[in-house]
């Protein structure tokens, strides 16, 4: 019977968190798996606490949202570890890349008795050769702008916080010009957003590269050229459902890696955390990470 180490953050989304878990870990324990459960104090320390769990041969849940998942599925990348995810945030995109349930009784039958499964994740480099690696996108334009302003507001929470800072940040961009490198293939034009997408969900349930896919070794980079704004608030609207990959001011390419440059500082964000500005290189490390899936 599996061992397992679920890491929570309690303070961000820890209600939730806890929520989630304990309607699962009745059910592992219940059927006989072990369960301890860490609670870290950032991001940088629930990356400690996977590998440690790890280096003892336990399944690491993370329980939370993206950003808890991309930080415990990129420190875990490479090592043989297994994840399992918990899915308890805002949008839990990875999550629903891998079609994970949501009830507890079927999710604890995914981490119970199914095999793991290999998975791309994303090494990310900065300008300053900083490295960390994420699961599911890296994004450089008025979407991280849009995330740094939600995280940074006091007076909204939530989904509220992010639709005040999305339009905050449509409201004040200023289109920069953009350099994106795929595989030695330059591409140059004046924007709003550059993704380069392991999984096909972004930003709540929005499936900015439907044709992404986990397991490909590859990544779908969505470029958005400039187009009048509510031109481009039709088209956000349209990412529900896929649809905005048809609009002429959409382009697609697909790599293995990708570089990311503008004419001016701009912010870009991996799995939900605004990281730094560009310059960035995100590169596919194939098969990387085993998860319960």
């Amino acid at each position: 019977m599996r061992q397992f180490t679920a890491v929570v953050n309690p303070t961000a989304g820890g209600a939730t968190s806890a929520a989630a878990l304990l309607g699962v870990a009745r059910l592992l324990r219940e059927a006989g798996a072990g369960l301890e459960t860490e609670y870290s104090r950032s991001l940088a320390h629930a990356r400690e606490l996977a590998r440690a769990a790890g280096e003892r041969g336990r399944v690491v849940l993370a329980v939370g949202g993206d950003g808890m998942a991309g930080a415990i599925g990129g420190a875990l990348s490479g090592t043989g570890t297994t994840l399992g995810l918990v899915p308890a945030g805002r949008g839990n995109d990875f999550a629903r890349a891998l079609s994970l349930p949501t009830a507890p009784d079927a999710l604890a039958e995914v981490l119970l008795h199914h095999e793991p499964r290999p998975v791309d994740t994303v090494e990310v480099v900065s300008a300053v050769h900083e490295r960390t690696v994420v699961l599911g996108s890296v994004y450089a334009g008025v979407d991280a702008l849009a995330n740094r302003h939600a995280n940074r507001s006091r007076l909204l929470r939530g989904t509220a916080s992010y639709y005040a800072g999305a339009l905050r940040a449509v409201a004040t961009w200023r289109p920069p010009r953009y350099r994106v490198t795929v595989d030695g293939r330059e591409h140059a034009f004046s924007g709003y957003t550059v993704v380069a997408a392991n999984s096909g969900y972004y930003g709540f349930d929005r499936r900015i590269a439907p044709e992404a896919r986990v397991d490909d070794g590859l990544l779908e980079v969505v470029m958005i050229h400039h187009a009048p704004r509510l031109l481009f608030f039709a088209l956000m609207n349209e990412l529900a459902t896929g649809a905005h990959v048809h609009r002429p001011q959409v382009r697609i390419a697909r790599g293995t890696e990708v570089r990311i440059e503008a004419d001016r500082p701009i912010p870009y964000g991996a799995d939900g955390e605004v990281e730094a500005e560009v310059p960035v290189t995100a590169r596919v490390l194939p098969g990387a990470l085993r998860v319960l899936c």
